[in-house]
């Protein structure tokens, strides 16, 4: 990078640096909104122990789910399994710790982290095992419990226009963790569809600033559908 200008020009140049018991925050939902082609070089660069925190963990053979198969997947943070069954088998057999954390929760620990809070309190998973070994408050009458926030080594979004500042739009469903994964990670890779020069990007319509994001990278995308459902 020179300046200002966090465009880079290889997979392997965009996760320099990542070693083995790294975290990694990683945006998306399901197959939707990934960044396909960094999730491919962590495969291809053999990092192992390592800590991942998304919504879940893709499908067996794409997205996250291809880290499974050589067990570089040490802890997984997540809201849901999925349908990855590799993740469902690593799971009941004890060879990856998996941490279940509700949906929104999940998002406010990336989003909390991202504004440097160490912690909130939230209602949600109270009285149920999400709240084992919590601490536990009331406000108002009502208990809630206190969930820590999270950062990473690295956050690895995806999203469909940058700038060379590294300025970013996310597209529809894109939105989903993508926003608030960029603002946790150390250092911030963005994989995009476009990259466009610094001024073309209306301000007003920037999701995540410049100064979250520490190197981008156009990708291209297959995009695939987790499930195909058509009409009859």
């Amino acid at each position: 990078m020179a300046g200002f200008d966090k465009v880079v020009a290889s997979y392997a140049e965009a996760m320099e640096g990542l070693k083995d018991g790294d975290t990694i925050i990683a945006g998306g939902f399901g197959l939707c909104g990934i960044p396909e082609g960094l999730i491919n070089e962590i495969k291809r660069k053999k990092t192992k122990e390592l800590t991942v925190v998304s919504n879940n963990c893709g499908v067996d053979d794409f997205g996250l789910g291809v880290l499974l198969h050589d067990r570089q997947i040490k802890k997984i943070i997540a809201s849901y399994v999925g349908e990855n069954a590799l993740f469902e088998q690593q799971l009941l057999d004890g060879i990856i710790d998996v941490v279940l954390t509700p949906q929104g929760t999940l998002a406010e620990k990336m989003r909390a982290g991202g504004a440097g809070i160490p912690a909130f309190y939230t209602a949600t998973g109270y009285g149920t095992p999400v709240a084992e070994g919590k601490e536990v408050k009331e406000f108002n009458g009502r208990p809630y419990i206190l969930e820590e926030s999270i950062t990473g080594e690295f956050a690895i979004v995806k999203a469909w226009k940058a700038d060379r500042y590294g300025n970013l739009v996310f597209r529809h469903t894109a939105m989903n963790f993508n926003p608030m994964a960029a603002t946790a990670g150390k250092i911030t890779v963005a994989e995009v569809e476009e990259i466009v020069e610094p001024g073309e990007l209306e301000p007003s319509q920037i999701h995540t600033p410049g100064i979250y994001v520490n190197r981008v990278i156009k990708g291209s995308f297959e995009k695939r559908i987790e499930r195909v459902t058509t009409r009859k």
